[in-house]
């Protein structure tokens, strides 16, 4: 762990808004076989490929980076963003293999009640009720995917919005976060942030704390909220 604070915000939060991919699930290499698949596809080199595709950023906006063809005068081919957005989504709805719950998050949820936590996501509800399934998570209090909201992370819309769907104050509430675009949307939105590096195993996650995996992280809940602790 990157840190030893047994208590690092000295304070109960309402309730813990939790990304999914990289954070509760594992499925890389699900994203990596869908997306590969496209390129292939549609003639886009793996260069390219990986020089767009930030993680915790929605599928539509990297789309719309490579296929979109906006020029000088701005124009942008939303035919062809809406083509490949919804190939993208049905190669990724079709392939959960692999997909896994990561180490501590049934530890960690199997203490919180629905009321105190939701899944905050960037992609589709379907791809998001695919993957909750394959990966066993209890039904969240709340969710948030990017079929909510207008603009996806790091814009701070949905982790408001989860916050709300909630009944709580965003200020009051703890993003657990693998990606810098979802914390800086965490950021944004006014909430404390704990990063997990799962995706980004180096380099930096700018966040309150930063642990390498969930396993090491405890919560307990009174009438005052969730408190959440770090262990070995």
């Amino acid at each position: 762990m990157t840190s030893t604070t047994a208590s690092p915000w000295g304070r109960p939060f309402a309730a813990v808004l939790f990304d999914m991919d990289g954070t509760l699930v594992d499925s890389s290499a699900a994203i990596t076989r869908s997306w590969t698949t496209w390129a292939l596809e549609s003639g886009i080199g793996a260069e390219e490929l990986r020089a767009a595709h930030g993680h915790g950023r929605p599928a539509a906006e990297i789309v719309r980076q490579l296929v979109g063809g906006a020029g000088v005068d701005g124009h942008v081919d939303e035919e062809a963003v809406a083509r490949a957005s919804a190939r993208i989504d049905a190669l990724e709805v079709a392939d959960v293999d692999g997909v896994v719950q990561l180490p501590g998050v049934a530890a960690l949820l199997d203490v919180l009640p629905p009321h105190r936590w939701a899944v905050v996501t960037s992609c589709g509800s379907a791809l998001a009720a695919a993957r909750m399934r394959a990966g066993a998570l209890p039904v969240p209090g709340a969710l948030v995917t990017f079929d909510d909201v207008e603009r996806g992370k790091p814009d701070p819309a949905c982790f408001l919005l989860g916050a709300r769907r909630l009944g709580v104050d965003p200020a009051d509430c703890l993003v657990v976060e693998d990606a810098p675009a979802g914390l800086a949307a965490a950021r944004a939105a006014g909430c404390a942030t704990l990063a997990v590096r799962t995706t980004h195993p180096t380099g930096p996650l700018d966040a309150d704390v930063v642990v390498d995996r969930l396993s090491g992280v405890r919560a307990t809940v009174d009438e005052r909220g969730v408190h959440v602790t770090l262990g070995a």
